[in-house]
């Protein structure tokens, strides 16, 4: 057992979170995940309506009576879905694991600590961070420049970002960001991390509800199998690097490109398409750097149980043997 901050403050085996991901964090994936003794985390957006989200909080109860979470990550956009809707419907389900990223959850705290919810907010700088725990929250997952999705533009790895924010901050900090196996989740701990929260691998297991072809290439990938698009628009995301990602970063080169110039490109539907059908050349998908290490497709159980296990021998024994 490796017992951390983390695992004691959300009532879980392991020190290992499943992050939030759209069309990816459905009541199948995050069930396995928590009865695999990590805390999965369902995706509110992914459900179209907050009614919706209510309805799969509660197929994931029907499913396990482990804790799990509930990921509400709030962006500008032009058209805002109901953010405080979705808020309501979480805490009118019983939930008492918020994820939060984007924005600052402050908006949002007064509800949650009502109904007494604990968070755990994703930031990309220790200067986020630090004001997230000034509004609140209970603890933070810390975004390396490694990441899918949005790591932010300081473009700091975490090597370097997990240490800083362990150091900086008076709650527990959990790593993201290029962790994916026991090898990297020992990192994690030595850095001063209490958990580690992995994306990317959790795509790649028997439950998560996106296509057999997606899973399938990313055993393939290696570490230069992603692209980083919307750089020169100061919105960095991290993709998987196929086709659609290559044309977008070409556009981009140009340096005078805007958003509408590749705002077809990148729409969320196409990438939805990409799960449900496995065209892997139909739209942009998240992955980060940890996909080279992404070797097969386990079940949750399987893949968390030889997580910790190797990770218990690695700490027992090699690191054991280089101490004089």
């Amino acid at each position: 057992m490796l017992k951390t901050r983390i695992t004691e403050l959300f009532g879980i085996e392991h020190p290992v979170i499943q992050g939030g991901m759209q069309w990816v964090g459905y009541a199948e994936l995050v069930s396995a995940v928590s009865n695999a003794g990590a805390l999965g985390i369902l995706t509110a957006l992914t459900q179209p309506t907050p009614e919706d989200l209510a309805k799969e909080i509660e197929r994931t109860r029907e499913m396990t009576d482990k804790p799990f979470g509930v990921n509400l990550t709030v962006l500008p956009t032009i058209n805002p879905p109901p953010y405080e809707e979705y808020a309501q419907a979480i805490v009118g389900s019983g939930v008492k694991i918020v994820e939060t990223a984007g924005r600052s959850p402050e908006p949002f705290m007064e509800l949650f600590k009502e109904y007494d919810v604990k968070v755990i907010h994703k930031c990309t700088s220790v200067r986020h961070a630090l004001k997230a725990q000034s509004v609140g929250v209970s603890a933070i997952t810390i975004d390396g420049f490694e990441c899918a999705g949005h790591p932010g533009e300081d473009d700091i790895p975490s090597l370097v970002l997990l240490p800083q924010a362990a150091e900086a901050l008076d709650v527990p900090v959990a790593g993201c960001g290029g962790f994916s196996d026991a090898k990297s989740m020992v990192a994690a701990l030595a850095l001063g991390g209490e958990a580690i929260v992995m994306g990317t691998r959790f795509m790649a297991t028997q439950e998560a509800g996106i296509h057999q072809n997606v899973k399938e290439k990313m055993t393939e990938a290696d570490e230069l199998s992603t692209n980083l698009m919307f750089r020169t628009m100061h919105n960095t995301a991290r993709v998987f690097k196929n086709s659609v990602s290559d044309q977008v970063v070409e556009i981009e080169s140009t340096g005078t490109a805007t958003f509408e110039d590749v705002k077809d490109l990148v729409a969320g539907q196409r990438g939805r398409v990409v799960f449900e059908e496995g065209d892997l050349e139909h739209g942009i998908w998240s992955a980060g750097i940890s996909v080279a290490r992404v070797k097969d497709v386990p079940t949750c159980k399987e893949m968390v149980s030889r997580l910790v296990s190797e990770a218990e021998e690695i700490i027992d024994g090699r690191l054991q043997s280089v101490k004089a």
